[in-house]
């Protein structure tokens, strides 16, 4: 089952990369939530994709959004990832893969989830989803930015 654009987004919890809890739920009523779903920490593509959200955080902060990351791998691999990329947003660790299900992303052989944008509006309702076709494509800051202006500060 995928979780579409209209629906409530499931919530969770999971650790960061410094084994903090982050609940979908603590940001609801405060802030718009841009949820990136990404394959592999350490591969290319999601380097890059990672990298452009940390270049453009205050922008997605100057529209009240708070970025979170997430992929299988465990913690301990989100605090290398995040510490050589100097990664100023909270990456989650999914390592039961509870959270990629229940958004619909696995992967077709349950190894890594899709790269996949989820925007999550306050009330926490998905107001914008995108699964890439092909783990090489990723998601572009100005559409995710252009959509978060639709929803306001």
């Amino acid at each position: 089952m995928s979780v579409e654009v209209g629906q409530k987004a499931p919530d969770f919890e999971l650790a960061d990369q410094d084994g903090k809890k982050v609940r979908l739920s603590d940001y609801r009523g405060k802030k718009n939530v841009v949820l990136a779903f990404y394959p592999a920490d350490f591969t290319p593509v999601c380097t890059k994709e990672l990298c452009s959200f940390r270049d453009d955080l205050s922008k997605f902060q100057s529209k009240n959004a708070q970025v979170l990351g997430v992929s299988v791998q465990p913690q301990a691999s989100k605090q290398k990832f995040s510490t050589k990329l100097g990664l100023n947003f909270p990456i989650l660790a999914d390592d039961k893969k509870e959270v990629a299900r229940a958004y619909g992303v696995m992967g077709p052989l349950g190894l890594h989830s899709r790269r996949a944008t989820f925007i999550i509006d306050k009330e926490g309702a998905v107001r914008h989803k995108d699964v890439e076709p092909l783990s090489i494509m990723r998601p572009n800051d100005a559409e995710l930015l252009s959509v978060l202006d639709g929803l306001g500060a």
